[in-house]
């Protein structure tokens, strides 16, 4: 083979092999994989002029619409607090206390980044009685659960995503371990 073909040859692999790399990392990824805290992952550039190609690719391909850090923070979880993948097929209790930010939301969804079921797809802050507001919990399970509720259509894998809108420091740092909610599997079937 002739040196140009070679080249040739090595250049095009070299463009397949990065095209495939960079797209893996965009779906591998979740949103804000850059800072974990417990079975949590976000990331501070979300909505923002400093934001990187990788969060600008996420945000794009999840179709978020991704508010600026002083007006929301966004957390993603893909495993429970043991370090084990989130289960469809499995049953769930996520539960938390008051968080840093005036109103929160607590999304299921499946790995593409698109809501599970015929709902309820949400369970927010606005939502709970007052008597919860300080301690609440939400089951997540793929048979209707008592109380407030997300379904998982028996998925193998799913993430949620919590929001908390207009947090109390202007977004400017993360919640500690101990103020994200606790995700905990029950069951499994």
């Amino acid at each position: 083979m002739k040196p140009w073909a070679r080249y040739l040859v090595c250049v095009a692999l070299g463009l397949i092999v990065g095209v495939l790399y960079a797209a893996w990392v965009v779906r591998a990824g979740t949103l804000g994989s850059g800072t974990a805290i417990g079975a949590w992952r976000t990331g501070t550039d979300f909505g923002s002029q400093d934001q990187s190609a990788r969060t600008r690719a996420v945000v794009a391909l999840r179709g978020l619409l991704a508010l600026p850090a002083r007006e929301a923070r966004y957390y993603t979880a893909a495993t429970d607090d043991a370090g084990r993948p989130l289960d469809g097929r499995c049953r769930y209790r996520v539960t938390g206390g008051t968080l840093p930010a005036r109103w929160w939301s607590l999304t299921l969804y499946d790995r593409a980044g698109y809501l599970v079921g015929d709902g309820p797809y949400s369970v927010g802050s606005a939502a709970l009685p007052e008597a919860e507001q300080g301690r609440w919990t939400v089951l997540i399970a793929p048979t209707p659960q008592p109380g407030h509720w997300l379904p998982t259509a028996k998925l193998d894998r799913f993430e949620l995503t919590l929001r908390t809108y207009l947090p109390a420091d202007a977004g400017r740092t993360s919640p500690a371990r101990d103020q994200l909610p606790s995700i905990r599997q029950e069951a499994c079937a």
